[in-house]
């Protein structure tokens, strides 16, 4: 280890997973404590635990030169619970915090009731900082002062917000402008009441906004916020069943990621949900991933294929992530985006299938597939795929189908670790979930594995290791 040059230690050791490696490491040499201890004081986290207090402030005043290293600090308002035993945390932690002149990144915790009285001496400081990047969640709204010193702030590249209860939703009115120039992330986690012409007033100026996530905010407003917004490649948004849904004259931008989180109750709502989606992406080949989080009261929902056939002729050469959840899928459909998607690397879905042989058939054309994450329901052997005999009667009405009383009594089909590193070897997956188990291969050195498949031939010095690990 000693023959390694001292620069090339930080790039290497920085891939170590967390904190306990990098203890670990730190251990190993000088020239490892060196490299390491950059990288473990990079971020700081304060948290409680059992009414206990875990701060770092007391290591940073006494170690004052570590200080330099901290880019990132998590602060919470639980610290006023402790203040009894400890009378001088407050000033503690805050001189603590004026020793990381380094700061760019912040985030403030707190789900007490006082939110104000506790982020604001905090918040005194950060000011003081070079922020680049700002988080703030907590239960109730942080108050009319915070918001009133967080208005003034400029340079913020990245900000998230987040109050679950009480107070007017915070949506960046007064503050935009001053983020004009520098926004390109957003996270605003409640817009629920806020006019969808006050919303787009806002995105009107945050130009350069790349990322967007926007909760309770109205479905028909979404069109046309994110045509402000021509530098937008990802979106993560609700689905809120209601209004028309119509685009708007300026150009939508070409979204690369798009997140969609809904549930109904109802027929209607779903089947505009598939509209609304198509409006989101009119262009052609730039979505790489799409995600929707979906649940159904009545039975399961399932996506038409309609939409998927659209999805795929409009962006099958650029897809890569297609996750849906619970959300369900006809082996058809499964075996259709497989064959025209090359390179779908991600896919996870619902499906009803009556044997593993069918699911390996169903992918067999998914040359560059990685993960694949099957929520299964087990059928009777020479059943009918139900949800395809759904649309071919009904077309697009049936966007709900309930296979569990299809799941024959004593059957206990199951897919195994056997089955896992067969189809490991004979694709590029490397992360297979099927039911309740899930598994994940990975070729080590035959020296170092406690696994040796008889797949491979004794004098090769790799082998396929599959790691089980039960979901349930």
């Amino acid at each position: 280890m000693s023959d390694i040059p001292f620069d090339l230690l930080q790039p290497i050791l920085i891939h170590l997973p967390d904190r306990r490696h990098l203890s670990a490491a730190a251990l190993v040499s000088r020239a490892f404590n060196r490299a390491v201890t950059p990288l473990l004081y990079r971020r700081l986290d304060s948290r409680v635990r059992r009414n206990i207090l875990y701060h770092p402030s007391a290591t940073l005043l006494k170690r004052p030169e570590l200080a330099q290293y901290v880019w990132h600090v998590t602060e919470t308002g639980k610290w006023r619970a402790v203040q009894k035993l400890r009378p001088q945390i407050t000033e503690d932690i805050l001189a603590a915090l004026r020793l990381c002149t380094n700061i760019t990144s912040a985030t403030w915790v707190d789900d007490t009731s006082t939110p104000e009285a506790n982020f604001l001496p905090v918040l005194d400081v950060l000011m003081t900082l070079p922020l680049r990047e700002l988080t703030i969640r907590t239960q109730y709204d942080a108050g009319e002062r915070v918001w009133s010193q967080l208005n003034t702030i400029q340079g913020i590249r990245r900000l998230s917000v987040w109050s679950l209860e009480w107070g007017p939703p915070r949506v960046l009115q007064g503050w935009a402008d001053l983020l004009s120039s520098s926004l390109t992330h957003l996270e605003l986690g409640r817009c629920a009441g806020v006019p969808a012409t006050i919303l787009v007033s806002v995105f009107m100026r945050l130009p350069l906004l790349q990322e967007l996530c926007l909760k309770g905010a109205p479905s028909t407003a979404i069109p046309a916020i994110i045509a402000c917004l021509p530098n937008l490649i990802a979106l993560d948004t609700e689905y809120l069943g209601f209004g028309n849904y119509r685009t708007p004259l300026t150009p939508l931008p070409r979204l690369q990621r798009l997140t969609v989180h809904t549930g109904s109750v109802d027929i209607d709502g779903p089947q505009n949900l598939w509209t609304w989606m198509r409006i989101l992406l009119p262009h052609q080949q730039t979505l790489k991933s799409f995600t929707l989080n979906a649940f159904a009261v009545h039975g399961q929902i399932t996506i038409p294929r309609p939409f998927i056939r659209n999805l795929t002729d409009r962006h099958g050469k650029s897809l890569q992530d297609f996750a849906v959840g619970v959300a369900q899928l006809t082996l058809e459909i499964v075996s259709y985006m497989c064959s025209t998607c090359p390179q779908l690397a991600t896919l996870e879905c619902s499906v009803a299938s009556p044997d593993v042989d069918s699911i390996i058939k169903a992918i067999e054309s998914g040359h560059n597939l990685r993960t694949l994450t099957l929520h299964v329901s087990w059928i009777p052997d020479g059943s009918f795929d139900l949800p395809s005999q759904f649309e071919r009667q009904l077309g697009l009405q049936a966007l709900y189908a309930d296979v569990s009383h299809l799941s024959g009594e004593g059957k206990t089909t199951r897919f195994t670790e056997e089955h896992a590193r067969a189809l490991m070897l004979q694709t590029h997956l490397r992360s297979i979930g099927i039911g309740d188990q899930s598994y994940t291969g990975r070729w080590v050195h035959r020296e170092y594995s406690v696994q040796v498949t008889q797949d491979v031939e004794e004098e090769e010095n790799v082998v396929l290791e599959v790691i089980v690990d039960p979901r349930v």
